[in-house]
């Protein structure tokens, strides 16, 4: 039977990405003391506000969500904003809408980001942490013969010459975690979700990439729809699931593919135009 942990503070890296401020509404929704990582503290504000717009109870929020500086490519102030903590949970990694020349400059900030934030873990003695991966860590390459699906048992293989600089980020970063926990801490219980694409409604108008994504066809800044799909999750089931994650000792030691159904473009486009019959969405 699983046991279940409640942690009065939890550390939030990337506290201003669109999946973590869910996590940090779902957080605060539950009980928990949230410290934010933002690059810079300025922009605390802004996203202490968005959050707090859907909250039920907004009372000594300046209490209960607070921020600390820090930057995934500097060892600057992580051991401050670990002080109190926890647990950690590492949201913090670049996605781009377009994938860059140079594929190190997604690789070094998500592999670094990740290990920097481990280190400064474990160096707190803190235990217990929750990074979140992707999919595309378990689906980017062909699957084995006589494997049928994909599951947490399936790795992406960083060398295979067709992956996007994106894909072999999070791969790279996660095999960095899961090494770094065996070789440096092997007392820390991490735990691995893996979010297919994730959809659903931003808190506010600061959105990330897949958000980005349902804009264009929104906007029908695309004259034609790709032949594809992905496997797609909504972001409040993601922000569920590392609430779970946190709370229960059978997350220990586990990666967690968190995804509601494969879905292709042109049904998500068809989907958009029922909702919006006034714009004009290609289908």
């Amino acid at each position: 039977m699983s046991e279940r942990i409640v942690p009065k503070t939890v550390l939030l890296t990337g506290a201003s990405g669109y999946i973590a401020k869910h996590i940090a509404l779902r957080l605060l929704e539950a009980g928990y003391h949230v410290r934010g990582t933002v690059r810079d503290l300025a922009r605390s504000a802004e996203v202490s506000d968005a959050i707090a717009a859907h909250l039920s109870d907004t009372d000594n929020l300046d209490q209960r969500l607070t921020f600390a500086a820090v930057d995934l490519n500097s060892d600057d102030n992580w051991a401050d904003a670990m002080a109190g903590v926890d647990t950690v949970l590492h949201t913090a990694s670049p996605f781009p809408m377009v994938q860059p020349k140079d594929e190190n400059d997604l690789i070094r900030p998500a592999v670094d980001g990740a290990l920097r934030a481990l280190k400064a873990a474990n160096n707190a003695g803190i235990k217990r942490v929750i990074m979140t991966s992707s999919t595309a860590a378990i689906n980017g390459s062909a699957l084995p013969p006589g494997d049928t699906a994909y599951s947490e048992t399936n790795w992406t293989n960083p060398d295979d010459a067709d992956i996007t600089p994106y894909t072999k980020s999070k791969t790279l970063a996660e095999l960095a975690a899961w090494d770094y926990v065996r070789d440096h801490a092997p007392e820390m219980k991490l735990t691995i979700i893996n979010p297919g694409f994730v959809v659903g409604p931003p808190l506010d108008n600061k959105f990330g990439t897949s958000v980005q994504v349902i804009e264009r066809i929104l906007r029908a800044k695309d004259p034609m729809l790709p032949n594809f799909g992905f496997t797609a999750v909504d972001v409040r089931d993601v922000a569920e699931m590392h609430v779970h994650a946190i709370q229960n000792t059978e997350t220990f030691g586990q990666r967690i593919m968190t995804v509601d159904r494969f879905i292709m473009f042109a049904e998500m486009a068809k989907a958009i135009k029922a909702a919006y019959p006034q714009r004009r969405v290609v289908t």
